[in-house]
């Protein structure tokens, strides 16, 4: 397992569109996730002990996040091929197990990973309400496991202030995860 950070905020980058199917049977566009006040673009996947570790805490920052316009999406890039956990059928339970209150979408091209340029799970791209993006970073402190409860919750406070004033904070930690796991090409 290769541990990889995400690279620094590219402050104002505009959110690339996509047409993913989710596993409530419904396909979704950036358009149907954007939030009045912003949108987090996570990639996760179900195998990954670093997302694993922090899965709870996401679904409570999404649902706190709502209250001030800011929407969720997750977006599974991994090939199900050589990692069967995170097959669509078991997007299905994970999203289910954990009540995921936002899409969360098979990419199973990889192009939308490709574009985004997202390199880990978690990777996180957090837009404002003009789909500007104003956060690359972590949501707290977990690695494998996840962070104690009082842990600074960055992610979330970060979001609230693009909620707020349509701008993240200038100083951000990387989000660590594993590799995204791309289609062999052989």
């Amino acid at each position: 397992m290769v541990s990889l950070e995400t690279p620094l905020c590219e402050f104002g980058k505009a959110a690339i569109d996509f047409d993913l199917p989710g596993v409530d049977g419904k396909r979704w566009t950036l358009a149907d996730c954007k939030g009045e006040n912003g949108l987090l673009v996570m990639f996760i996947c179900n195998h990954c002990p670093y997302v694993k570790a922090i899965r709870e805490r996401i679904v409570r920052d999404a649902r706190e996040l709502q209250a001030s316009g800011v929407n969720f999406v997750a977006i599974m890039s991994n090939d199900p091929t050589d990692y069967p956990e995170d097959s669509f059928e078991n997007m299905q339970k994970v999203a289910a197990e954990f009540d995921f209150p936002f899409p969360y979408l098979l990419d199973e091209t990889q192009a939308v990973a490709k574009a985004y340029g997202a390199i880990c799970t978690p990777d996180f791209f957090g837009y404002n309400g003009q789909l500007e993006l104003q956060y690359r970073g972590r949501l707290d402190a977990s690695r494998k496991e996840a962070a104690p409860q009082d842990a600074r919750r960055e992610l979330f406070e970060a979001m609230q202030l693009v909620a707020q004033t349509g701008e993240g904070p200038r100083e951000q930690i990387p989000s660590m995860g594993c590799s995204i796991k791309w289609i062999s090409s052989e």
